[in-house]
């Protein structure tokens, strides 16, 4: 009796996991899907003029453009992005040398306990010190920000899709929303006036929900000097602080395409070996057999 309730239970639930799955396709297939402001006016991220060094098959760093990011992130982004999972002395990677990791871990201030109070402080960095985040916590970045939380950049071209080309893009897209227009020639107002930035918020196509919290970051040619002379276009800055972003959320991928590279030859060589000696094993039972 016992198996027979368990048998006729999972047939029911059989059917309704089959009925669900048919009904859902019917849906999908007859019912016309709603286009919304985000299908019509969302843009696919893209990548500056000429791309990167770090792109392809035998990627390498550019370290004056990283150190060109750096500079982005020390002297904009900082201000209120976090970067938790970057220590100072990581920057030696980008061709600093210790005296200057060490010089620019100072110029810092990072949260520290007096060792004669206990109490809490803020002291000078130190290269093994990460960088601090510009907020106490997340209320207090909300409240600095439009009730929106300013994410941690350690590894932000990790957490998106395309994710250099996404940070690349959506620093050099802010848009005035009357006059950006979709396929059919409409501006965001005409189409989807409900979808229209509300207060406190900027059209930017690139982002996923259209509007954005964060002002435009880049907005002025010259807002960073550059020490090797480079002119600071937005699309300057905002492609160098992107490079900067992927190597801080991969700083080993250029080993790692490398290493790749000579794993394959070592397997491609290995094959060879292989065959070669498959064949030479092959042609002596061969003889043998033949004689």
């Amino acid at each position: 009796m016992i198996r027979l309730v368990g048998i006729l239970t999972g047939l029911v639930f059989a059917f309704v996991a089959l009925l669900a799955f048919v009904t859902g396709a019917y849906t999908f297939f007859t019912e016309p899907t709603e286009e919304t402001a985000e299908h019509a006016f969302h843009m696919e991220a893209h990548l500056p003029t000429g791309g990167y060094t770090f792109d392809g098959l035998a990627p390498q760093w550019d370290v004056a453009q990283l150190q060109r990011g750096y500079k982005v992130y020390k002297e904009v982004c900082s201000a209120c992005h976090s970067m938790n999972h970057v220590a100072f002395r990581d920057l030696e990677q980008l061709g600093y040398s210790e005296a200057q990791v060490k010089a620019e871990a100072a110029a810092w201030q990072v949260p520290g306990i007096d060792p004669v109070t206990g109490e809490a402080n803020l002291r000078p960095g130190l290269p093994t010190d990460y960088f601090p985040a510009p907020y106490a916590n997340n209320t207090a970045a909300a409240a600095a920000n439009n009730n929106a939380i300013p994410p941690d950049l350690s590894l932000m071209t990790k957490a998106r899709h395309h994710g250099t080309a996404y940070v690349y893009s959506l620093l050099t897209g802010y848009r005035d929303p009357n006059s950006y227009t979709n396929e059919e020639g409409e501006t965001l107002a005409q189409a989807f006036p409900d979808s229209m930035p509300g207060t406190g918020l900027h059209f930017n196509p690139w982002f996923a929900n259209l509007n954005l919290a964060m002002a435009p970051p880049l907005h002025t040619a010259g807002q960073v000097t550059y020490d090797d002379g480079t002119e600071a276009t937005v699309q300057q800055m905002s492609a160098d602080v992107a490079a900067f972003l992927t190597w801080t959320a991969e700083p080993s991928l250029v080993d790692r395409v490398r290493l790749g590279w000579m794993v394959m030859g070592f397997l491609i060589f290995l094959t060879i070996l292989a065959y070669l000696a498959k064949k030479s094993v092959w042609s002596q039972l061969k003889t043998r057999r033949d004689d």
